[in-house]
């Protein structure tokens, strides 16, 4: 592979399963993790790691030179519930962030880009069930804003510049790796932590609140597809739809109880609970599985066994 891989945002959620991914695949030297803080130890010391805010344009063209660096994955953003309380705060990382990689790409600096979205794109006036590809967006958060409005500039870049950027948007991210970074859909990773440790939780979504979901392997193995997917195969440059399983807090819990039979729920739903209702229950995602071959592996129960296992193992280590 010509020229090296940038990920900014490297110690996310995502950020830390894709980097190691991308490490497996083509080197730990090929690929440069970047963030504003450091991150999970086996991430640091397995390959080049920079202190990077995405904000500053400067220091980011500095750290793409160094490095020769040719393909970008602007994994930083400030995530729903977290930018409700500070709205320009996650403006300004969610958009400027998007346009210092859109503009190295425009200048022939690097050649390739992958920016996340999110089906908070999507708002009240959606089709809930089996949400298009093509559909009514009104967001009703800054997040899903910021979103929405960098999917048109990813799609203006290719048309207008030829920019190679391509995108997903991201269901609800599942993973006993890393710890979630202030999502709506956060309830479906500290359960598992609740059901292993006091047998009970209380989520902040109401039972019936139905939401499109993904364990972290399939969405690290659609990022890494759709980037080695032949360009003229990425025929949407907005962003593809991307889905696994669909479910509520109470077929969760029940899944649960199929392993641990006392486990107990309760329901105390706050602020994220409306945030949920205004985005779908179900994805259709038949554009990504037409256009570059996407297939999910995990449903619901490998997921939750994958779950229960992980984060049980986890618990012990730190105990």
């Amino acid at each position: 592979m010509a020229g090296r891989i940038l990920i900014i945002g490297a110690c996310g959620q995502i950020g830390t399963e894709l980097t190691l991914k991308l490490r497996e695949i083509h080197g730990n030297d090929q690929v440069i993790a970047s963030d504003i803080r450091e991150g999970a130890e086996e991430l640091m010391q397995s390959g080049p790691f920079e202190i990077l805010n995405a904000t500053d344009e400067p220091h980011i063209k500095e750290v793409v030179q160094k490095y020769e660096v040719k393909q970008v994955y602007l994994m930083a953003a400030m995530l729903s519930a977290t930018a409700e309380k500070a709205p320009m705060k996650a403006w300004d990382l969610n958009m400027d962030s998007l346009f210092h990689i859109l503009n190295l790409a425009k200048e022939g600096t690097i050649d390739k880009i992958f920016w996340p979205s999110s089906i908070a794109v999507f708002g009240p006036s959606t089709p809930k069930d089996d949400t298009p590809q093509t559909t009514v967006m009104e967001p009703t958060t800054v997040y899903g804003i910021s979103k929405q409005t960098g999917e048109r500039w990813c799609e203006y870049y290719f048309n207008k510049f030829g920019v190679d950027v391509r995108s997903i948007r991201y269901p609800g991210i599942i993973s006993y790796k890393t710890l979630p970074g202030g999502g709506t859909t956060d309830y479906a990773i500290e359960i598992f932590h609740e059901a292993i440790k006091n047998s009970e939780y209380t989520s902040f979504l109401a039972e019936d609140a139905a939401l499109p979901m993904m364990y972290m392997d399939d969405a690290i193995k659609a990022t890494v597809d759709i980037m080695e997917a032949p360009a003229e195969k990425v025929k949407v440059r907005s962003s593809y739809n991307l889905s696994a399983i669909s479910f509520t807090p109470d077929v969760l819990a029940k899944e649960i109880r199929k392993h641990i039979t006392d486990f107990e729920i309760k329901y105390e739903p706050d602020f994220r609970q409306k945030i949920a209702e205004s985005w779908p229950s179900s994805i259709d995602d038949n554009a990504a599985r037409e256009d570059w071959g996407w297939e999910h592996e995990f449903d619901l129960e490998k997921m939750t066994t994958t779950m229960l296992e992980g984060v049980g193992k986890t618990l012990k280590e730190k105990a």
